[in-house]
């Protein structure tokens, strides 16, 4: 389409030029702004870095110094140790540390701790040198004194093992002694078998008639079942009834003398039930004359004067 335009008179004008673009002033500005940016960028990674390096150079000076000087405290680069890795950490974030220079800084923090341990084991050997070199007059004044150390102690232990042994012996005694006391004081209940009272009473008429005599002691009884472990004193001995077969005639009972106990089972009415109690070994007598339903009646023999050799059993 052409761009003629026609006149008032006739034929054609050509349309005016276009407006021609003016550079603009901006953009040098902005160029300006930018290149002073990188280079403000630049400048403060070389400046950190130069830092950084300062500091390397003056704890790779201290580890020099520390080799030279065995005394020299080594708190003072562990904290150094740990300033720089915090700088290391630090400049990384700010400005964006390249990978390959953290991994550097790394392998120097880590090349400085392993000096670290190494200066930790020379002073740990460099103190057992020492030990080992001591005045031998002082390892010979120690093991005097550890000698009369334990030369006391011995004594003490010698002493107190001797007090201890006669405080055993005392009490083994004092055991002794009461255990024949109590021998003494309690009596023994010994079974007699086979053996045949002289005289027996078959009712009280009789029981009676031997009690004239005056020989021995005579204690009527009638004795009940009761519950298990319940007894019944008669004389100065106790009696438990356990069973009865009043058809048959028979009865079984327990027999207790302090704290002996004597079953005995299968007896029949007028069986004289003998034993032996104490240490004289004296003779009791039991005679059951009646057998009832869960009861009996008797009566217990037993001697008048327990001194009386009379009363212990004949030998046969």
């Amino acid at each position: 389409m052409s761009s003629l335009r026609p006149k008032e008179g006739g034929g054609y004008t050509a349309p005016p030029n276009p407006p021609t673009a003016k550079p603009s002033i901006w953009i040098p500005v902005v160029l300006a702004v930018v290149i002073v940016a990188i280079a403000a960028i630049g400048y403060g990674q070389y400046t950190t870095k130069t830092a950084l390096e300062a500091k390397i150079a003056t704890l790779e000076e201290q580890v020099a110094e520390l080799e030279t000087n065995q005394g020299q405290d080594v708190k003072k680069l562990q904290a150094s140790a740990a300033s720089l890795a915090s700088d290391v950490n630090s400049v990384s974030k700010k400005i964006g540390a390249t990978a390959e220079e953290l991994n550097q800084s790394k392998q120097i923090t880590e090349k400085l701790r392993q000096e670290q341990d190494r200066q930790a084991e020379a002073r740990e050997q460099l103190a057992k040198e020492v030990s080992t070199k001591a005045n031998s007059t002082d390892v010979a004044a120690a093991r005097d004194e550890a000698a009369r150390r334990a030369a006391e102690l011995q004594n003490a232990a010698d002493s107190k093992i001797g007090a201890v042994s006669n405080d055993v012996k005392t009490v083994a005694t004092n055991l002794e002694a009461t255990n024949r006391d109590l021998a003494t004081s309690r009596r023994e209940l010994v079974d007699v078998k086979n053996t045949l009272a002289d005289q027996i009473a078959h009712n009280s008429s009789e029981i009676s008639d031997l009690r004239k005599k005056g020989e021995r002691e005579y204690y009527e009884f009638e004795i009940k079942k009761a519950k298990k472990g319940v007894m019944q004193k008669v004389g100065d001995i106790q009696l438990a009834l356990n069973d009865t077969d009043p058809k048959k005639n028979k009865y079984a009972m327990t027999i207790q003398v302090d704290d002996n106990k004597l079953d005995k089972k299968d007896l029949t009415i007028n069986q004289p039930v003998q034993f032996l109690v104490g240490r004289d070994k004296l003779r009791y007598e039991i005679v059951v004359n009646i057998v009832d339903k869960d009861r009996i009646r008797g009566y217990l023999s037993a001697p008048k004067d327990k001194a009386l050799a009379a009363e212990r059993p004949a030998a046969r």
